[in-house]
């Protein structure tokens, strides 16, 4: 059981770390199941409280600085509300519309179609675009890392 137990949080940390770049992915979320799954086929014992607010507390960062690192790229490249959203929308559609460069592509377009929609010029549109791409490479990275520092957490904890 315990083999068992260990290829399945490996898997979990494996689709874990491969949701920080592929949003449609559980990303954080599995990193999470995997100590449930430990938990529940091994032992909770080495779970104290300061693990689970730990863990909680950097779950609540990812999901936050998922959305506000990206967000401030646009921000920072003169995007507007509308270019947000539309980089969020391109980003979760992109993947699916043009399989091998959507995550780049998707939240360029959409921050693009954001910012023209309301009737910023092209250049100001392009330069979103370009905030938003650059948002998304830089919330990745923070997701890497804060990810990994899970993983990390839960073999010190463990060992």
């Amino acid at each position: 059981m315990a083999i068992f137990a260990w290829v399945l949080i490996i898997l979990l940390f494996i689709i874990g770390m491969i949701g920080s770049v592929v949003p449609v992915l559980p990303g954080s979320f599995a990193i999470y199941a995997a100590y449930f799954v430990y938990g529940w086929l091994i032992s909770f014992e080495p779970f104290g409280w300061w693990f689970w607010i730990l863990q909680t507390l950097i779950v609540v960062i990812l999901i936050v600085s998922d959305y506000v690192v990206s967000a401030m790229g646009v921000k920072k490249f003169g995007g507007s509300k509308a270019s947000v959203w539309g980089s969020t929308i391109g980003l979760i559609i992109g993947p699916f519309v043009i399989p091998a460069f959507g995550l780049i592509l998707g939240p360029f377009i959409g921050a693009v179609i954001g910012e023209l929609i309301v009737g910023a010029s092209f250049g100001n549109a392009v330069k979103a675009g370009i905030g938003s791409v650059l948002g998304f490479f830089a919330s990745t990275a923070v997701k890497i890392v804060l990810q990994i520092i899970m993983i990390i957490l839960f073999f010190i904890w463990v060992f």
